[in-house]
């Protein structure tokens, strides 16, 4: 029991360490995409899909999160996550 609680302790931690290296980008918003978006998947999935989504490919995805996904986002946050997800991260 003991070596399985080790092991699994030592698997995550290179993954939490790893979450800490990965900086989003300052702005309005950035607090709220931190917040909602980690409870769910890692912050690497933003600057990853950034040269894919423009405005509409964001608002899209945090949409599908919310009513596909069950993303626990207040409908009154959403606007300002695709704002700074598309100002930020945004395909021109």
């Amino acid at each position: 029991m003991r070596r399985l609680l080790c092991a699994l302790l030592l698997a995550g931690g290179p993954a939490l360490a790893d979450e800490a290296q990965i900086q989003l980008k300052d702005g309005p918003g950035a607090p709220l995409v931190e917040a909602y978006c980690v409870m769910c998947h890692s912050l690497d999935y933003i600057p990853m899909n950034s040269v894919f989504l423009d405005r509409k490919g964001w608002e899209a995805s945090v949409n599908k999160m919310v009513k596909v996904m069950g993303a626990p986002i207040p409908s009154q946050d959403i606007p300002a996550i695709v704002d700074y997800l598309a100002l930020q991260y945004g395909k021109p």
